[in-house]
């Protein structure tokens, strides 16, 4: 019988952690660093694997889909302005398996254009970090292990 290698890891208080096994592993995409800073923070405080960043669209359609990573959280300000809808398109193409998660500044008329552009869900940077990291977990708990 084969021994199991997977790699282990030691929380704080001693208990073993399977982390390549369990692990949400995200790619985040934002184009301002400050908060790309604050959604790595958030998303390391919710034992969420930091797959790969983007500060730009062409980062993200070329470094996404080698990242082997579970969810994509992306800027909708990123997007290219004349053809969302396309790019988002294109990275789901580059990405089939992972959630794309688009992050809008206003919930306005942005809102039902991410989700009709292909997201699978959005979270609006207005709102509280509580609530941003609730949504976070909630679309992390959709993916199959």
């Amino acid at each position: 019988m084969a021994e199991n290698k997977t790699p282990q890891t030691q929380d704080a208080s001693g208990e073993f952690l399977l982390y390549y096994e369990c692990m949400t592993r995200v790619f985040l995409a934002d184009g301002i660093s400050e908060e790309r800073s604050s959604l790595r923070l958030m998303l390391l405080d919710l034992n969420m694997e930091i797959a790969g960043e983007a500060a730009d669209w062409s980062t993200t359609l070329a470094q996404a889909p080698i990242s082997r990573t579970d969810m994509l959280l992306v800027d909708w300000d990123l997007l290219p302005s004349v053809a969302p809808t396309a790019a988002l398109s294109e990275l789901r193409e580059a990405c089939p398996e992972a959630l794309v998660i688009v992050l809008i500044s206003h919930l306005d008329a942005r809102q039902q254009a991410a989700l009709s552009a292909g997201a699978d869900a959005f979270i609006s940077k207005g709102e509280m970090p509580e609530r941003v990291a609730e949504r976070l977990k909630t679309v992390a708990a959709s993916i199959p292990i």
